[in-house]
């Protein structure tokens, strides 16, 4: 087949495979194909044929040398991580706090709750926004997006990416994906008070505050961060979601724009090395800030709240047998996640590297689990349901074995069906693993719906990063279907963790697992 070249760029071999990066990868509706070496009119140069599957046309791409170098997986490590939770807005002393025991539960105070049967949550009684939020937004934003921008801004402050670093980087190649389980309820409730009496009354920023993308959007636009950018909402599991997609954007990239002609592309890439897909930072998490009257009534209406108003501290037992329901939390969870040759070129503190996970869906029921999913049986191997799959596929999918998963951050929520389910799923994974060890974050913080799994995984790593795990409080009575022996008991332990897992299972039936280890 004649090729038509374009004019011959000399290129080293390693520039010529940084180049056909993007174009190797396509999405597979182009059918982009490397094909054999092509005459070229430089008599001096071998080319390379790529060929469009929609088009007889062949461009040739010419180097001194036709041999590409096999592909290196990228690896993905944490060096960032930012917190805004009830019992502190610094990760680390967040983590602190944790290793002794600290609830965060208290009588909530933002708001007259007299007349409701659950009168407690985790709730950030205050919160310093100077220097990290603007006046117009702290203002005007809901908690989830003030939170979000808080905890994003000190995950890249954590992660020593100062003004001058952040001047270095190469900002086409940096992304965010903040995810919320509820968005701002507050602004869709004033938006409704408001077209109530007049359609006028309505604020220009009901539309654009209420969106789940908002925190997202607004923290790149402060850190002029142009890689990939959105929202992830799946109820309790946003946060796993999120941050599982945003290392595959490090390991494996963005498809390029199928409105994008081949000769753009090609032409592109040649010339500009920002125009290759893969990201080297992403900002993810998760944020929510549901503690408002419509939001703590919403719950008690499902019947998930615990009604332990005079012991707040008390009222979150994960696995005791005088559990009576969840109790709320609010605040955000960001970790950096950044490819692992360049947090070394940066000379970066690692704090863990991000293994894999997975996420799948019961298919069963708005709120509860199903329950094949949760057992030792043939059908969940066969059919692939429930939390018992996404742990097994997270394994694949990180190539971990499972005697190497030492410790579990569980999901945990201190629901009366929950526990022991997630129990049995893990036991069922990694019941014969002797050193096995399993604790709930939710019994000091609360449930922080979307954050929820972000704050966990930044608990996961610092456990890594410490040897230290943190105690399970209250639980005093143990469930009958629960081993003891497996979870943390009231104190914190010390734990070599081999592999760690997170946990975070929601509404809707999503289930998600993610994976951490000591870098090495």
């Amino acid at each position: 087949m004649a090729a038509s070249c374009l004019p011959c760029t000399w290129l080293p071999a390693f520039e010529l495979d940084h180049a056909l990066e993007p174009l190797l990868l396509l999405s597979s509706n182009r059918r982009l194909k490397l094909i054999s070496p092509l005459s070229c009119n430089n008599s001096n140069s071998t080319s390379f044929g790529i060929c469009n599957g929609f088009s007889s046309k062949t461009t040739a791409v010419s180097a001194k040398s036709e041999k590409v170098a096999p592909e290196v997986k990228r690896r993905v490590v944490v060096t960032g991580l930012g917190a805004v939770t009830p019992l502190s807005d610094d990760a680390h002393l967040y983590y602190t706090k944790l290793l002794e025991g600290v609830s965060g539960i208290s009588q909530i105070e933002g708001f007259d709750c007299s007349e409701l049967p659950t009168r407690i949550a985790g709730e950030i009684k205050t919160l310093s926004t100077d220097g990290l939020v603007s006046p117009k937004h702290a203002k005007r934003a809901d908690n989830y997006l003030i939170y979000a921008l808080i905890a994003g801004k000190k995950a890249l402050a954590d992660a020593g990416i100062t003004e001058q670093v952040s001047g270095e980087l190469n900002k086409n190649r940096c992304g965010v994906l903040i995810g919320t389980a509820m968005g701002s309820m507050r602004a869709l409730k004033d938006g409704i008070d408001a077209i109530k009496i007049s359609h006028k009354k309505m604020s220009p920023f009901s539309v654009p505050y209420s969106m789940t993308s908002m925190a997202s959007a607004v923290l790149a636009m402060d850190l002029e961060w142009m890689g990939p950018n959105y929202a992830i909402s799946s109820a309790c599991a946003t946060s796993n979601c999120c941050i599982l997609t945003a290392a595959n954007h490090i390991i494996k990239g963005d498809a390029v724009s199928s409105s994008s002609s081949l000769a753009d592309i090609i032409q592109n890439s040649l010339k500009d090395t920002t125009f290759v897909k893969w990201q080297d930072l992403m900002l993810c998490g998760g944020s929510d800030g549901v503690i408002i009257p419509e939001g703590i009534a919403g719950f008690i209406a499902c019947n998930n709240l615990s009604r332990r108003n005079s012991d707040p501290t008390k009222a979150s037992r994960p696995w005791d047998s005088d559990r009576d329901g969840f109790v709320m939390g609010e605040g955000a969870g960001v970790m950096l996640l950044e490819e692992l040759e360049h947090a070394k070129r940066r000379g970066a503190d690692i704090y863990a590297e991000f293994m894999g996970g997975s996420f799948t869906c019961d298919a069963y029921h708005k709120s509860e689990s199903r329950l094949d999913g949760f057992g030792a049986v043939a059908c969940v191997e066969s059919s692939g349901l429930g939390a018992v799959a996404c742990m097994e596929k997270a394994l694949t999918n990180s190539g971990v074995s499972r005697e190497d998963v030492n410790y579990i951050n569980a999901h945990a929520t201190s629901t009366r069906v929950g526990d022991p389910r997630e129990f049995k799923a893990v036991m069922h994974c990694f019941g014969q693993n002797p050193e096995l060890r399993m604790n709930s974050t939710k019994s000091m913080t609360g449930h922080l719906l979307g954050a929820a799994g972000a704050v966990e995984a930044i608990a996961t790593v610092k456990a890594i990063q410490t040897g230290w795990i943190h105690p399970n409080i209250n639980l005093e009575n143990p469930d009958k279907d629960v081993d003891t022996k497996v979870l943390v008991g009231p104190k914190k332990e010390r734990l070599d963790i081999k592999v760690a897992m997170s946990n975070s299972l929601s509404f809707g039936g999503h289930n998600s697992s993610i994976l951490f280890a000591v870098h090495k």
